[in-house]
């Protein structure tokens, strides 16, 4: 049974649907430590952080506090205690704007923004305590992560929302301002950026992978997961045209500093290592199961 830590600074305890809450930070690390120990946890899926890129530009602080210093209060509770094995949610944002894609694990970790940079300090830091202390990980570096569960029971809910499909998705239920699209000249076929939407119910079947793979096997890993598949701006807004029937209103206005042209993951190692494929990689499908979250306006309530 799943055991879930968190601050809710920006979770939502009706999103646990399955075992016991536990309302704590990740830098109390006698807390987090006690909870360990108290429910006899062998494995930790490590999720917690502050994840806005333009937030972490403007308050590098929070992010260093929060994603490296919640990670050493982690690293030190799981080292003190029973725990085999760590997934830790890694991100793309690691690799900085590589010049050539698709993107393998080997290519350069050179992030340039504060909230790609923790995620590489934070990579660094496991890597050292798993080889000093004996455990075993896995470091799964996201793309994009798009959808809404396919059964409806949970969607996506940001405040603020910085994700391109929930606001292309207000904008066109008119629950929210026109969307802004940041550059149109980038050297792209449309000339807008292009990233890889990877679907939440694709990432969560492989974080189940991930974690058999480390608590039952003997490697530490370092993985991509994406569906190998680029998605244009322009594109977002053409799905969701289609699946809600209705205009998109945009806004077009120059690029923000620091965005990449193009994120699109090589899937290769994560085939090879866990066997592993996404489901959904048809974005209608992806926008699709985003959708009825936002018909009320905001994802709150419950869907339509």
């Amino acid at each position: 049974m799943p055991v879930v830590y968190d601050n809710l600074s920006r979770g939502h305890a009706g999103a646990v649907l399955w075992g016991p809450l536990i309302k704590g930070d990740i830098r109390d690390q006698d807390l987090l430590q006690k909870s360990i120990l108290r429910n006899e946890v062998g494995a930790v899926i490590h999720f917690a952080a502050l994840a806005y890129v333009g937030e972490s530009v403007e308050r590098p602080d929070r992010y260093y506090d929060n994603n490296v210093g919640g990670m050493l209060c982690v690293l030190n509770a799981v080292k003190q205690t029973s725990v085999q094995a760590m997934v830790f949610s890694s991100s793309c944002a690691t690799y900085g704007a590589p010049e050539t894609v698709p993107i393998t694990e080997g290519t350069s970790q050179s992030p340039i923004n504060p909230y790609g940079r923790t995620k590489l300090i934070c990579e660094w830091m496991l890597k050292d305590f798993a080889t000093a202390h004996g455990f075993r990980y896995a470091a799964l570096r996201y793309f994009n992560a798009a959808g809404a569960d396919p059964d409806q029971e949970i969607g996506e809910h940001h405040d603020p929302e910085t994700h391109i499909i929930p606001l292309a998705l207000r904008a066109a239920l008119r629950n929210g301002p026109p969307l802004r699209i940041f550059g149109t000249d980038y050297p792209t076929p449309d000339g807008t950026c292009i990233r890889d939407y990877v679907h939440v119910d694709d990432l969560a079947r492989a974080h189940v992978l991930a974690l058999d793979a480390v608590y039952n096997g003997n490697k530490c890993l370092q993985l991509n997961l994406g569906t190998g598949n680029g998605t244009s701006v322009k594109q977002i807004v053409q799905s969701v045209s289609r699946v809600t029937g209705r205009e998109v209103p945009v806004e077009f206005t120059s690029r923000r500093p620091g965005d990449p042209q193009e994120l699109v993951a090589s899937v290769k190692k994560a085939w090879d290592v866990l066997g592993f494929k996404t489901k959904w990689n048809d974005i209608d499908e992806i926008v699709g199961h985003a959708a009825p979250w936002f018909a009320t306006g905001n994802g709150e309530e419950e869907p339509l």
